[in-house]
């Protein structure tokens, strides 16, 4: 059942990030594993994404509509459920989940890394499954990364281990200096090694960017 559920997932250009126990919490009670569920890195999913029914109808939300649409069909075809976000409240703690499968961890700028994703990690949802969905071990690819430029890509100093200084963040986007992290996405994210393997257009990176700074 594994290897089908993770072509279901290519075939809508995402991936599973990690697997791990189910979360009995908000987890269906036959459930075995809960997947962390995000889009490819490259062009793909995005170019893909862009052409569906909930891009084009202008109506608000657009990505969480196509998710939640792709995901409820997936877990609807292999007995299981979907998982938002922006399910709750009680909201699943993505974040802890990440750090408890063993494929994602804290970088040195506080967001998750995956070995992957790098930086550029992103979560469309997770699917809880009854069955075990295992996926190769990786390890964290801050471990061998020497220079660790994430640290000193951010032009205000925002990230770090433990704070997130988000007016300073705003701040900055609000100037003509901020506009090439408006057009390209986060620099820190960039920045990452890891990341060069999951590049996004700059489009994608312009929209979410958008969405953050409203």
């Amino acid at each position: 059942m594994a290897p089908d559920l993770i072509a279901a997932l290519q075939s809508h250009h995402l991936v599973a990030l990690a697997s791990l126990p189910a979360d009995p919490e908000f987890c269906p009670d036959a459930a075995r594993s809960l997947v962390l569920i995000g889009p490819m890195g490259g062009a793909s999913w995005w170019e893909h994404v862009t052409r569906s029914a909930e891009w084009l109808d202008g109506q608000p939300d657009p990505l969480d509509r196509w998710s939640m649409r792709v995901l409820d069909g997936v877990a609807a075809r292999f007995g299981g459920r979907a998982l938002f976000p922006s399910d709750g409240p009680p909201f699943p703690p993505f974040f802890k989940w990440a750090l408890a499968s063993g494929a994602l961890w804290q970088s040195p700028v506080g967001m998750l890394v995956h070995a992957e994703a790098g930086l550029w990690v992103s979560f469309r949802g997770a699917l809880a499954v009854p069955f075990d969905v295992p996926l190769p071990a990786t390890r964290n690819p801050c471990d061998t990364c020497q220079d660790q430029p994430c640290r000193t890509a951010c032009p205000v100093n925002a990230l770090s281990p433990t704070v997130y200084d988000v007016a300073a963040c705003h701040d900055f986007l609000n100037t003509d200096a901020g506009n090439r992290c408006l057009s390209e996405g986060c620099r820190a994210r960039g920045a990452c090694p890891a990341s060069q393997r999951h590049a996004r257009l700059a489009a994608q990176s312009a929209y979410h960017m958008s969405r953050f700074h409203t």
